[in-house]
């Protein structure tokens, strides 16, 4: 009796395990081939069959990307029955090959189920307006900044732009407002309709007193006229150039040692001028020079006492500012720079916090 009943159980469970949905898919992978990225989402259709004898449940699908949107058949398939899962691919802003993958979730065996989909999404060519964002009557520039990154106090450097006509008139391109510092043109001069030229410019960074990031405001004039509302912005990051000092060079150095980069004001009122001091010391073995000093606003007075003055190693010294909280609300961050030779901390952002209360100039 024991016997028969072991033999019924083990009947069962061998139904049990024939008894489950099956699924299979069409194909485990899709090739979109190459195509160009304004043609738009691509679509393909997975055919999914059931071939077990349960339903079978898609239960989730997961892609790897997000750029990749899944969508599935979400009834139980029958026994013999067929559903779908379609991927669809968006290629905006995503140039080049792509290799995506969606895990499939169901209860059948295994539970996991992965197909991938790829292609290669060739961009779409820019148009005229995308090249050049910049427009200035007849003329499109490239940008409305000129950036000269990292310029050395000791050098000149060159950087180019683009720019095109679009009009059906000829167009002379001219600035106005230019320091000393700074050369710019066009070449050629004069642009006939709808041809490209550059902007040419010159960056003498010797001519120039200041240290660190700079901007300068020019004018553009197009046939003579001047765009008073019009700018183009020209910048650069000024800094010592510090790469022919040897090792012996180095280990002489100034070091600027600060006592602390951040003074708390605490809580003050509006309107009122607050006295910040930082102090520092030369912890180096050769004089340390303080380059250049600037606040990040007109709020804060910077004394230039020590600017350009040499500190002998082991002095110490303060740089003082003035910050007037005037009609700030709230807390209130602002920064000093400091330039020197120290081929270490030639730059050092020095800090001062302050929580202003209006309420409190008013008793």
């Amino acid at each position: 009796m024991k016997r028969l009943l072991l033999i019924l159980s083990f009947a069962a469970c061998g139904v049990a395990i024939l008894a489950q949905p099956v699924m299979k898919v069409s194909a485990g992978e899709h090739d979109f081939g190459k195509f160009r990225e304004e043609a738009g989402k691509q679509t393909y259709d997975f055919v999914v069959m059931n071939t077990g004898n349960q339903p079978l449940v898609i239960q989730n699908i997961v892609a790897s990307c997000g750029c990749t949107i899944p969508e599935w058949t979400k009834n139980p398939i029958a026994p013999k029955g067929t559903g779908k899962i379609t991927a669809i691919y968006d290629p905006a802003n995503r140039p080049g090959p792509f290799n995506k993958t969606l895990s499939v979730y169901t209860n059948s065996k295994p539970e996991i189920t992965v197909l991938v989909i790829k292609g290669e999404v060739l961009p779409h060519e820019k148009t005229v307006e995308e090249l050049f964002i910049f427009p200035v009557g007849p003329v499109r520039f490239e940008s409305n900044h000129l950036a000269f990154t990292n310029v050395k106090k000791n050098e000149k450097k060159i950087r180019t732009m683009q720019v095109i006509n679009t009009s059906s008139e000829p167009a002379k391109i001219e600035f106005d407002n230019i320091p000393q510092h700074l050369a710019l043109k066009a070449n050629p001069l004069t642009l006939k309709p709808g041809q490209k030229g550059l902007i040419e410019g010159t960056y003498d960074a010797t001519k120039n007193q200041a240290w660190g990031y700079t901007t300068d405001m020019v004018k553009i004039k197009i046939n003579g006229e001047l765009n008073q509302n019009v700018y183009y912005a020209v910048s650069a990051n000024l800094v010592e150039d510090f790469s022919g000092l040897s090792k012996d060079d180095l280990a002489s150095a100034p070091l600027f040692n600060i006592e602390s980069k951040t003074v708390e004001l605490g809580k003050i009122p509006g309107s009122t001028p607050k006295d910040v001091e930082f102090k520092f010391t030369n912890s180096g073995k050769s004089d340390l020079i303080i380059r250049y000093i600037k606040a990040s606003c007109g709020c804060t007075a910077v004394q230039q006492g020590i600017q350009g003055q040499g500190i002998k190693p082991g002095e110490s010294s303060s740089i003082k500012a003035v910050f007037n909280s005037g009609s700030y609300k709230g807390k209130v961050t602002k920064a000093i720079y400091v330039y020197s030779n120290d081929p270490k901390n030639s730059e050092v952002v020095l800090m001062l916090n302050a929580d202003v209360d209006q309420e409190l100039a008013k008793k």
